[in-house]
């Protein structure tokens, strides 16, 4: 399988550069027998009582950074994850390099050593703890495809409404699409919901490379699936409803879980790779958002589905106009075994 398997031409007049002003206000494309044009607020007459709704309840940090180096020149830096209290992996942008060694100055008067180069990511050590100089100085990490520089709005709009735990980098963006009424509207319809914690990083916007591809292997991310969750899968299963995902951060952490077969409590790090071929265990429906071309996350919803009917999918989205990406409309995806190959 090549990366180039998986391209689609956008018109970049449909990457969507703004939120909508209603969170349910997106539109929703039904991928089952057929394509069905809908709208994010009917997702519950999708829906029946006794599924389980499972979110991802991460929240987003301030993870974008600017400063200078003692020489003067400018960087910004976005956190990849915290590697302990006061130790960071970021991505960096600057006219040079600087080297192991150097002194960093960001915004606010926090200072950062720079420790080493791991591969395109840097190990910098901040004077103080990495979350806390992230949230005295931080701006929204917005995605390199909105060419905009963060506002004060994007503080709320690029989080859940259930986001709880910080850790994340990017937004799980189908999580956006919720707003308090409409969860409210499931759990009246006797929706349940469940919650695990995937904490987004900077690599899920790389480029696929051939050999992780081939490896199976992906960016590592921090995964929590507790008991509880465990135990409402099951309840699930024997009452005949069904797993939903809300993003493929979800089925990657519920998929990651029950790695065994059966899923289990998980505590770690994923480098999971879920690309066509793969046997699903746990998920049965998911939403998501549109993708980039060559994604691992079209990848792998087209793993759930199967390619054939997830490109003509993205087609029918681009002929009726939908808005890609992360502030962009979702996809509500049904899976048929004899497709998802």
């Amino acid at each position: 399988m090549q990366a180039s398997d998986f391209h689609f031409d956008l018109p970049p007049e449909l990457i969507a550069q703004e939120p909508l002003a209603e969170r349910s206000a997106s539109r929703l494309l039904r991928v089952g027998d057929t394509l069905t044009d809908m709208t994010f607020s009917e997702l519950p007459s999708l829906l029946q009582p006794g599924d389980l709704l499972v979110l991802n309840d991460t929240r987003v940090i301030p993870a974008r950074m600017f400063g200078s180096k003692a020489t003067g020149g400018k960087i910004e830096v976005l956190l990849e994850r915290s590697l302990d209290e006061t130790t960071a992996l970021v991505q960096m942008r600057s006219s040079k390099s600087p080297k192991p060694g150097a002194q960093l100055n960001f915004d606010g008067g926090i200072n950062a050593e720079l420790l080493r180069r791991e591969d395109n990511f840097f190990v910098l050590r901040f004077d103080r703890p990495v979350l806390e100089a992230f949230n005295a100085s931080g701006h929204m990490p917005l995605p390199p495809y909105i060419d905009r520089p963060d506002t004060d709005a994007d503080a709320e709009r690029y989080q859940t409404v259930f986001s709880n735990e910080p850790g994340a980098v990017a937004a799980p963006t189908a999580g956006l699409h919720f707003d308090d009424e409409l969860l409210a509207k499931l759990a009246e319809q006797g929706v349940d919901s469940a919650k695990v914690t995937l904490h987004v990083g900077a690599g899920t916007f790389q480029p696929v490379r051939q050999e992780q591809i081939d490896a199976a292997q992906l960016h590592s991310e921090r995964v929590v699936v507790d008991a509880a969750l465990c135990e409402q899968v099951a309840a699930t299963r024997e009452r005949g409803g069904r797993v939903v995902a809300v993003g493929t951060t979800v089925v990657r952490s519920l998929e990651t879980a029950a790695a065994s077969g059966e899923l289990k409590p998980f505590d770690g790090e994923t480098t999971l790779f879920i690309q066509p071929g793969y046997r699903f265990n746990v998920v049965d429906a998911m939403v998501t958002n549109f993708h980039l071309p060559e994604s691992s996350l079209l990848m792998l919803v087209s793993a759930f589905a199967g390619k054939d009917t997830i490109m003509g999918a993205y087609r029918h989205a681009v002929e009726r106009q939908y808005r890609f990406f992360s502030y962009g409309d979702a996809m509500f995806i049904e899976r048929f075994l004899e497709r998802a190959v």
